[in-house]
């Protein structure tokens, strides 16, 4: 793999360090951030993003608050968990954290910290590799796998979900290829899922995201497979804008249609998708410079796919099947 999880994002002398994925491919840039509130803030602008990314951010920017002591640290909890309202792994790490600074004596409280955060995003890049290992053997010899936004290292971490199948899939079969959904309105799969897999050198094309039903119609998808940032207990799965029309077109085609996530993005507290919050986006992302500029923006930046749509989700456990019991 071409990218490695401590370029992704690292803790280095008391700040976070993170690959400021808004400019890519462009340009690889590093952001240096010392204080939790601008952890938060480039979680929100999605400096960092994808749902196990931002919680391993967030997880290293309580390691950043508590350098200002307990106060700041009780402060950075709730606002670092308050960046964005959708992918359950913020709240998760921050909770993880919380705990790790309540028992910790003061005295041992940053490096206990630290080492804790440092754990945390080791183990999401180890439920990925785990995620690749068991979903390969969905992806069939020589076929071609559809995948929407960006699920690979850079929203994990490392490695990736939804690319860590693929990822792993390749391994085993270098015949297998990619289409890869732009993913309006902010190209993550043009700009970053396109970048991974040509880095890896895994074959991949590029497709606009009305193509995609067409593509199957011409029976030149075998598999989607996507990520996931909240999976609800019955596996109804929110993720990326554009998610639930590709599981209907699956369905319609008779498409298998997969959601890779770690048990991290697992809300066992939520019965169903209608209780995922979902979060909306500034207009600007979608008027751009070339729509109109008066006219009034709808912009969700996930939906909800309902689990009859889910063929399977994988998570580090492995393959889990319909009906779904994720409690």
């Amino acid at each position: 793999m071409t990218i490695q999880p401590q370029q992704i994002a690292r803790l280095e002398n008391g700040e976070l360090v993170l690959l400021d994925q808004r400019l890519l491919p462009a340009e690889r840039v590093e952001q240096r951030y010392a204080r939790w509130q601008d952890i938060a803030d480039a979680i929100r602008t999605m400096v960092v993003r994808g749902a196990p990314a931002i919680g391993v951010a967030a997880a290293y920017g309580v390691a950043v608050a508590a350098r200002s002591g307990r106060a700041e640290l009780d402060a950075a909890c709730p606002g670092l968990v308050a960046a964005r309202p959708t992918a359950v792994n913020l709240p998760w790490a921050v909770g993880r954290m919380r705990e790790v600074a309540d028992a910790a004596p003061d005295g041992e409280l940053i490096a206990t910290l630290d080492a804790a955060a440092v754990a945390l995003h080791a183990e999401e890049v180890e439920r990925c590799h785990l995620i690749g290992d068991h979903g390969a053997a969905l992806i069939p010899d020589g076929g071609a796998v559809l995948t929407h936004c960006n699920a690979g290292a850079l929203a994990t971490g490392g490695y990736g979900t939804a690319l860590g199948v693929i990822r792993s899939a390749h391994s085993r079969d270098p015949s297998i290829s990619v289409w890869v959904d732009e993913t309006r309105p902010l190209l993550q799969g043009a700009r970053l899922t396109a970048w991974e897999l040509v880095e890896d050198g895994i074959p991949a094309t590029l497709v606009t995201d009305s193509m995609a039903g067409w593509l199957m119609a011409q029976g030149r998808v075998q598999a989607v497979v996507t990520g996931a940032d909240r999976v609800a207990r019955n596996g109804d799965a929110a993720n990326k804008i554009g998610t639930y029309a590709l599981s209907v077109l699956a369905g319609a085609h008779g498409v298998p249609f997969y959601i890779a996530a770690p048990s991290s993005t697992i809300d066992a507290t939520l019965a169903s998708g209608a209780e995922i919050p979902i979060e909306h986006r500034d207009p600007s992302e979608v008027r751009g410079g070339q729509a109109e500029q008066g006219i009034d923006v709808y912009n969700p930046a996930f939906d909800v796919t309902p689990a009859e749509n889910i063929t399977a989700i994988v998570t580090e456990h492995g393959i889990h099947r319909p009906p779904y019991d994720l409690g």
